[in-house]
């Protein structure tokens, strides 16, 4: 019969100055800042109501155009599409298209990101899905996929619209997405400056307000309307350590510039990042049952590291996994956890891996195997009785 079993450890961590206050209190709506090198989450605020994401659903629209360039063979950055009367009316922030134009895939993309085109989001969803209203549908199915539950798209810019909706924890995910799935395109959105044909100099400027800002931001995509106030979806690097965080609902340009350079820097000021082991380090010991060997390491995949606030004296952590181990076991499966608790900061679930094989095992183990189950049931047995 299997049984939990943990065995504790414990990592000392230097300690550090104190910093800032532990708990963030943002003026936004809605807020939500992640650390994506460690996957902690770093502050959530009314994380996943659905609201108007304004033009930062065009994250959506982009990461459908990265999809399509790495999924669609006739698609690329030299394809051109035609520009509709419906994209041309397109009112807000524009690319100033006419339907006299084919602009490139590439020339889209620096227009959606770095002038927040409108026109050129209905140019991207009609040339990938012949209407606005197919693409939509398809930005919400696939959005659903990649676990963004609160999100809906009527439209592919942004533009307000009933049932366009997204939580800030979803534009949290694709802003990962994109900055993992596709790194090769990923610095058009530290692009400051891009107009197509010189038609729109006064709207040629990113609005990401970090960017000038020497604080490693480098991405990704501001929106406003009336009804969802002013918002940022924003990304910065330190070292070796990224952030993603998103706010929403702010009354002015002002107030967002502020509010997003204050939280990037209590994110990277505020935590700091530790090594609990190296790759291939064994962490503990483990039983196997039927195996052609008695146990296994438990080791590190990969170099693991935790987020700690500044200030923190250690960080408590605890190996949990099923024992007796099932044979037979391959070298690098994923066989416990390592359960790590920090002050201030939710737990961390980490896997670690057997660093052996260990095979069935013949008729010898199979019997020491059966003698030690009933020692165990005997044992228990007696403790019973006291």
């Amino acid at each position: 019969m299997l049984r939990i079993f943990a065995t504790l450890a414990v990592f000392a961590v230097a300690a550090l100055p104190a910093a800032a206050q532990a708990v963030y209190n943002t003026a936004a709506r809605a807020a939500y800042v992640v650390d994506l090198s460690t996957n902690t989450v770093l502050l959530e605020k009314n994380a996943d109501e659905p609201l108007p994401p304004a033009s930062m659903s065009k994250l959506m629209t982009v990461f459908m155009l990265f999809e399509a360039l790495r999924d669609n063979p006739n698609v690329s950055m030299d394809t051109r599409f035609g520009v509709s009367t419906r994209a041309r009316e397109m009112g807000g922030s524009t690319m100033f298209l006419n339907e006299r134009d084919r602009p490139t895939v590439e020339e889209l993309i620096q227009g959606i990101i770095v002038q927040s085109g409108n026109d050129a989001t209905v140019v991207v969803a009609e040339g990938l899905a012949g209407t606005e209203e197919n693409f939509a549908r398809e930005m919400t199915e696939r959005a659903h996929e990649l676990g963004m539950k609160s999100s809906h798209f009527v439209n592919a810019s942004g533009w307000p619209a009933e049932g366009h909706v997204m939580s800030v924890r979803d534009l949290a995910i694709i802003a990962t997405h994109l900055i993992q799935d596709f790194p090769q395109y990923y610095h058009y959105f530290g692009q400051e400056e891009y107009e197509f044909d010189g038609r729109a100099p006064k709207n040629s400027s990113n609005r990401n307000p970090l960017l000038k800002l020497d604080i490693g931001a480098d991405g990704l995509k501001t929106g406003h309307t009336s009804e969802a106030g002013y918002g940022l979806v924003g990304s910065a690097k330190q070292g070796d350590r990224r952030i993603v965080f998103v706010i929403t609902g702010l009354p002015s340009v002002e107030a967002r510039a502020t509010e997003a350079e204050q939280i990037a820097s209590w994110a990277f000021r505020q935590f700091v990042q530790t090594r609990l082991a190296t790759q291939g380090q064994k962490i503990a010991d483990a039983p196997v049952w039927m195996g052609d060997a008695q146990s296994i390491g438990l080791v590190a995949p990969h170099d693991l590291n935790v987020l700690t606030e500044a200030g923190a004296q250690q960080v408590s952590a605890v190996v949990t996994y099923q024992t007796p181990l099932q044979a037979p076991i391959a070298a690098g499966d994923a066989v416990a956890e390592l359960v790590v608790t920090r002050e201030g900061l939710p737990e961390a679930r980490i896997p670690l891996v057997s660093d052996r094989d260990v095979a069935y095992g013949g008729f010898v183990p199979r019997v020491r195997s059966a003698a030690l189950t009933l020692v165990d049931r005997v044992i228990g047995e007696a403790e019973k009785l006291f």
